[in-house]
């Protein structure tokens, strides 16, 4: 009976389509037989998987990160290894390297903070009395009687002395300056790390602007509100491209302009021992 059955008809095989998607599971069979066959020689570097830094919020940042702004005084610049960003406004800019020596690190950084204060007053002062027509600040000392000139340096020494010896041994205790028994002084209540960098940098800009304010008095004789209002009425023929250091402020922006290249040609060409340009062997 078996030979009655006519014999089925045979199916055709189909032929290999071109075009057919190749599953991921076959990509990985023929992935593994060919490392069999053949094994890789390069360096599997480029395939490790780098760690992605997350941060989750603002103030899981670093004073020195200080949130979108970055944290170099430069883009791409590297400070030296001493300025670790715990310092308030720490942008890793130290070309002369007077913070390399850990022990006056400390005395340099109150130094900043107690000369950008005495600015911030004096270019609030400056500006006061050249907005009031009061005499200029650089000729005010000799409208002063000279008469009571001894008893009024006699009274600022012992007052100074006084003051200056409470806040520097408030300091050596506390790594805070004050006032008397105050450390920090802070009346208001409003320390935290952004106001503190709030005022590292207005303290930096104000002792900018007291030598650009001096430096405008030398040369043209005016305050700085004077001068702004002779540029305002001739902003073409009076600045500071036609004053009488021109030439000198032309060199200072291009040397300024330079100096990142230099530096990260330095340490690029270097051999690593020494960080920056150290003009000051200490």
């Amino acid at each position: 009976s078996a030979s009655r059955i006519p014999p089925s008809p045979s199916i055709p095989t189909p032929s290999p389509n071109p075009y057919q998607p190749i599953t991921m599971a076959a990509m990985l069979a023929r992935s593994m037989i060919c490392a069999k066959a053949a094994p890789f020689k390069g360096s599997t570097k480029a395939f490790t998987a780098k760690p992605v830094a997350r941060v989750s919020n603002r103030a899981s940042l670093s004073i020195r990160a200080e949130g979108l702004e970055g944290m170099s005084w430069y883009p791409g610049a590297e400070g030296p290894k001493y300025l670790d960003g715990s310092m308030a406004g720490d942008y890793g800019f130290d070309p002369l390297r007077l913070g390399g020596n850990p022990t006056l690190l400390p005395y340099f950084r109150d130094a900043e903070l107690t000369n950008g204060r005495w600015a911030m007053m004096a270019v609030t002062g400056i500006m006061f009395t050249d907005a009031m027509g009061l005499p200029k600040f650089w000729e005010a000392g000799a409208t002063v009687d000279t008469s009571a000139l001894p008893p009024l340096i006699a009274a600022q020494v012992a007052v100074m002395s006084f003051l200056e010896g409470k806040r520097i041994a408030g300091w050596k205790e506390t790594g805070e300056s004050g006032v008397l028994n105050s450390f920090p002084f802070d009346p208001m209540g409003m320390d935290s790390p952004e106001m503190r960098i709030k005022e590292v940098k207005n303290a930096r800009l104000a002792m900018v602007a007291f030598v650009g304010m001096c430096s405008e008095a030398a040369v043209t004789g005016m305050g700085p509100i004077e001068g702004l209002k002779a540029h305002i009425a001739d902003p073409t023929g009076t600045n500071i491209y036609t004053s009488p250091v021109a030439g000198e402020v032309v060199a200072a922006i291009i040397a300024l302009s330079v100096a990142p290249v230099i530096i990260s040609t330095t340490k690029s060409i270097g051999d690593g021992s020494d960080e920056e340009f150290r003009p000051i062997p200490w």
